[in-house]
C-alpha cells in the first residue's frame, strides 16, 4: 500500500480510505454497473434482481462508497443502513445467492483491475462477507429487529472497533 505524504516532511503520512484506494466513485459506479450486467445474465441471480429499479446500481455504489470511507451521498439523500436492511426483507436469499453474488462481484473487480493488493482485497472481502451475510439473515424475515437509528457501517483497513464506528 502506497502512503500519501503531506506537504511537510515531519507530518504523519495520510493513509487513504478504502474508497480512495479503490479509485473513488468512478471506480465503484463502474464496478456495480458492470456487475449488475452479469447479475441480470445469471441463472441464479437474475430471478432475484430482474425487477430492480434503474437506480439500484447507483444506490448500491453510493452505499458501498460511503461504507468504505467515501462521501455520504447514500445517507444524506438516498436512505440509511436501516432502509438498506428493509430493502432485503422477505427476499428469501439463500447461501447459493450470496455466494454467487460474491463470485460475480469479485470477478468484475478483477476484470476492472480494482486494486488487488492483499491489504485492500482483505478489507474489501471482509466487508462483502459481512454485508452479504447480513442481507441473507434479513431477507429471511418480515421484520427488522435492528434499531432504525443504527449508524452506517464504516469499514477500514482492519482497524478494531467493528463496522459501526461512525
Amino acid at each position: 500500500m502506497a502512503i500519501k505524504h503531506n506537504a511537510m516532511e515531519n507530518t504523519t503520512p495520510a493513509i487513504p480510505s478504502l474508497y480512495e484506494w479503490a479509485g473513488g466513485m468512478p471506480a465503484l459506479v463502474t464496478l456495480f454497473d458492470k456487475f449488475y450486467d452479469k447479475v441480470l445474465a445469471d441463472d441464479i441471480l437474475e430471478p432475484v434482481f430482474k425487477h430492480m429499479s434503474p437506480e439500484h446500481r447507483l444506490h448500491v455504489a453510493h452505499f458501498v462508497a460511503e461504507v468504505l470511507g467515501g462521501p455520504k451521498i447514500y445517507s444524506e439523500s438516498e436512505g440509511n443502513h436501516f432502509k438498506m436492511i428493509q430493502k432485503h426483507l422477505s427476499k428469501y436469499l439463500t447461501q447459493e445467492h450470496r455466494k454467487r453474488w460474491m463470485e460475480l462481484l469479485l470477478l468484475t473487480a478483477d476484470e476492472l483491475s480494482l486494486p488487488d493488493d492483499p491489504e485492500f482485497r482483505s478489507a474489501f472481502m471482509a466487508y462483502l462477507e459481512w454485508g452479504t451475510r447480513i442481507a441473507v439473515i434479513n431477507s429471511n424475515t418480515d421484520n427488522v429487529s435492528e434499531d432504525p437509528n443504527v449508524p452506517m457501517p464504516v469499514w477500514g483497513w482492519g482497524v478494531p472497533g467493528g463496522p459501526y464506528q461512525g
